[in-house]
């Protein structure tokens, strides 16, 4: 679906695709465990969020220079802008890369170097969030922090992903605090396996402006009115939640009742290589499965925009809000 969107829910590293990873292992000569890419692809069945996280880590040992990390942006930038994504807000796991000894300069500036000129070259405008590992300690989240100070220009913002149960959002209040010292805009996955309670934590322990996920909050009523009250958007990943069994099927998806309860919802593809579809793919899957007419799907469009961090550029997001609305369903 081209309808005109931002994606404030995705991970670089996860829209590597079996024909790219097998393109930079060869580069880099490294030996992966899958006979061919329909082998890989195979690989791609997941039970819960960790057998995800597994192949996810596996993969990236392909990822080592500055032009892998280009050429992983520009790919996904191409998709992206084929599905109508105006707007990217990106995140990328420097531990992952620091611990195989790929440092955060060579991460950064070859991201940087697709994301600079992606509005050139695919008509999309970019961001950068730079996101911590919740299943590795918190002092290694202030390292990693202390590491990108050189980078911050390059770096809008900060969040918190991987393995989500037992690691609280409460383990990383230093690091959230060090961020917003320096200006960095806050958000942070939540309520996707874990509980409700994590999504509070990241509101008030964290500050975030944002949760990722948040499916869980349909279990908390006092929790729905504050995000509602406060308009907390929250960034959903439905293909992703059917693949990792957050739901079921995505005909059980919760997304019409959360827009029903007024929260301000997002749709994104968070790995989309992985999960089986891209941004558009998934305003399709949603429209499909759930029904969703034209006024919704639209909704979903303008939410993803204002839920969006322009306000360094409201003429940016008054031109993009105006393209949802003049566009034309066919």
């Amino acid at each position: 679906m081209s309808l005109p969107k931002a994606e404030l829910h995705l991970h670089i590293e996860g829209t590597l695709e079996p024909e790219l990873a097998f393109e930079l292992a060869a580069r880099n000569s490294v030996e992966l465990p899958y006979a061919d890419t329909d082998a890989l692809r195979e690989a791609y069945q997941f039970e819960d969020l960790q057998s995800f996280l597994n192949l996810y880590y596996e993969l990236m040992a392909v990822l080592r220079t500055e032009r892998d990390f280009e050429d992983l942006a520009n790919a996904y930038l191409a998709r992206a802008a084929a599905q109508g994504v105006r707007h990217a807000e990106i995140f990328f796991d420097p531990q992952a890369h620091l611990a195989r000894g790929v440092g955060m300069g060579t991460v950064v500036e070859g991201l940087w170097q697709a994301l600079g000129s992606s509005e050139a070259n695919h008509g999309v405008s970019t961001q950068l969030i730079m996101c911590f590992l919740r299943d590795e300690s918190a002092e290694s989240a202030l390292e990693t922090l202390e590491a990108a100070k050189p980078h911050l220009d390059r770096i809008v913002g900060i969040g918190l992903d991987s393995a989500e149960v037992g690691h609280p959002p409460v383990k990383f209040r230093a690091v959230y605090e060090a961020a917003a010292a320096l200006g960095l805009r806050r958000v942070a996955h939540a309520g996707e396996e874990g509980p409700p309670e994590y999504i509070t934590e990241a509101l008030d322990v964290l500050g975030v402006e944002r949760i990722d996920h948040g499916l869980r909050c349909m279990e908390d009523k006092a929790l729905v009115a504050r995000l509602v009250r406060d308009r907390i958007p929250l960034t959903l990943c439905p293909l992703s939640n059917v693949r990792l069994r957050a739901v079921d099927v995505l005909a059980e998806h919760p997304l019409p009742a959360m827009l029903e309860a007024g929260l301000l919802c997002t749709v994104n593809s968070d790995d989309p290589a992985y999960f089986g579809g891209y941004a558009g793919d998934n305003f399709d899957a949603v429209c499909q499965a759930l029904g969703l007419g034209e006024d919704r799907l639209r909704e979903l469009a303008r939410n993803s925009f204002v839920a969006s961090f322009l306000e360094h550029d409201e003429e940016r997001r008054a031109r993009y809000l105006a393209e949802v609305e003049a566009y034309e369903f066919s």
